[in-house]
């Protein structure tokens, strides 16, 4: 009788006290039970021969996800501090190479100091292979890496070109460890500090950050189920589930000026339940996230008014564009939820390339495949409104709520240009700016407006929107993505 992987999880946790698995166990877990079988370069057979399972550090293998193929490696810290010689290498890029000729997901638990000081420039070599095969199957299969431990120099690197980083909380990333940092520019710093899972999380190098191994796996098994085997196949209906609220609308608030968190509105669109949400801790003005309708994979991004009112900047547009290219890649439809007043203003926003990474965004929706579906929920102001998938951007439909807004800018704001001359010539200035603002409102802003010269599709109930959607991914159901593009790990 084969148990749940709950209840394997919970047998191995008897034996790991501290929440640790070892590396094969990782992958027993990882993989349904009893389809795992451990495969080693050919150096590292010959090498350890039968007297370990782990080929010189680390242990490759093949199994099966809900009876999905997968390949995965886990690094072993225990042997020679997890460092990547040339030996270790070869397995890894055997690995990979496999899951390449077989369309199916790769993903490394990795836990390594580095290059193995031992073998000098070959270790370098060994990294510089295992970078090339990242690159080589990035946007051709799915790539998850999860950080267990101490990663540094190359074992931070490969994560950084696969699609997903997972850490565990108390694991940590950098380049160049505290020890050298002190040496080199004598500031002291903890491993924590600098690269430890809550840096990562909020500057974006890694989507996930969850408390131990087991969770971690449990996560990795989550994430393939979203995602196809391969850029070239379709990812898999899942049992459809109704949403957990009748209604979105009552989430958001009728006065423009009051936040809500759009969690709330995802939540009441998709299928109870099926929400995962990526890179929550950074740019959390957009919200980007895995999630189902009628069962199948979409990805959502949505502006956030909980943070900085949902505006627009350089974080946000990377973020965005990342997700979006990485749904492209893997034929996942695109549902924008939009409520923003624009791009952040400032000398900071400009220093920092919002142009150029505002430019990241649009590139990326414009030059998406997959289907793209848009709602307006509250505001849709400038150049933002261009931004998030817009109907002339190449949105397949365009909807919007009746109280929605969509326009240059506020109204408010229009007729302080537009008008000036009369609001400085007017006897009560702000009276005369309410009214002016008003009729700029009806003439310009209104969701019927747009919806009359053709920008929306067509204007609906928020009670609708869950249904609407449905039915435009079933109408568009023969609309796929990029087959064999660039992955969404690549930058513009």
């Amino acid at each position: 009788m084969t148990t749940s992987i709950t209840d394997r999880a919970a047998a191995y946790g008897r034996f790991e006290a501290d929440g640790r698995l070892e590396p094969l166990r990782r992958l027993e877990l990882l993989c349904d039970e009893g389809s795992l079988h451990v495969i080693r370069s050919e150096a590292a057979s010959r090498r350890m021969g039968d007297k370990a399972r782990a080929g010189d550090g680390v242990v490759g293998a093949a199994g099966l996800i809900d009876g999905r193929p997968v390949f995965c490696y886990a690094q072993d810290a225990g042997f020679a501090g997890g460092s990547l010689g040339e030996v270790h290498a070869d397995t890894i890029v055997r690995i990979m190479r496999l899951a390449g000729d077989a369309k199916a997901p790769v993903i490394g638990f990795i836990e390594s100091g580095g290059a193995r000081m031992q073998e000098g420039i070959a270790a370098l070599g060994g990294y510089a292979r295992i970078f090339r095969e990242n690159v080589a199957l990035s946007g051709r299969v799915p790539q998850i890496s999860v950080i267990t431990g101490t990663s540094a120099g190359g074992g931070s690197y490969s994560p950084a070109l696969t699609d997903f980083v997972v850490m565990t909380a108390d694991a940590s990333m950098f380049l160049t460890g505290p020890g050298v940092v002190q040496e080199v520019i004598g500031e002291s710093v903890s491993t924590e500090d600098l690269g430890g899972s809550g840096v990562h999380e909020r500057n974006g190098v890694c989507q996930f950050v969850v408390r131990n191994d087991v969770d971690s796996i449990f996560l990795a098994r989550q994430i393939v189920s979203y995602l196809p085997q391969s850029a070239d196949a379709v990812p898999a209906l899942a049992e459809a589930r109704e949403a957990g609220d009748e209604d979105p609308g009552r989430h958001v608030p009728d006065d423009p000026r009051t936040v809500y968190d759009v969690r709330d509105v995802i939540g009441s669109i998709v299928d109870d339940d099926s929400v995962l949400e990526v890179s929550s801790k950074w740019a959390r003005n957009l919200v980007t996230a895995f999630a189902r309708i009628e069962g199948r994979s979409v990805g959502v991004i949505a502006n956030q008014p909980r943070y900085l009112g949902g505006t627009l900047d350089a974080d946000t547009a990377q973020k965005g564009a990342r997700f979006v290219r990485m749904c492209n890649t893997y034929g996942l439809p695109l549902v924008v939820l939009v409520d923003t007043v624009g791009f952040m203003p400032g000398t900071r926003q400009e220093s920092a390339g919002v142009i150029r990474h505002g430019a990241k965004l649009l590139h990326a929706f414009a030059e998406a495949t997959v289907p793209r579906l848009t709602v307006v929920l509250r505001k849709a102001y400038g150049g933002a409104y261009i931004t998030m998938n817009s109907k002339d951007l190449g949105a397949d439909f365009a909807f919007a709520w009746p109280q929605a807004e969509i326009g240059i800018m506020g109204a408010k704001q229009a007729v302080g240009i537009v008008n000036r001359r009369q609001l400085a010539d007017a006897d009560d200035p702000a009276g005369e700016r309410d009214r002016l603002a008003e009729d700029y409102g009806e003439q310009h802003l209104r969701a019927s407006v747009a919806a009359r010269d053709g920008f929306i599709d067509e204007v609906i109930e928020p009670a609708d929107t869950r249904s609407r959607l449905a039915w435009g991914l079933r109408t568009l159901s023969g609309k796929h993505g990029a087959r064999g593009g660039h992955g969404g790990n690549i930058p513009l």
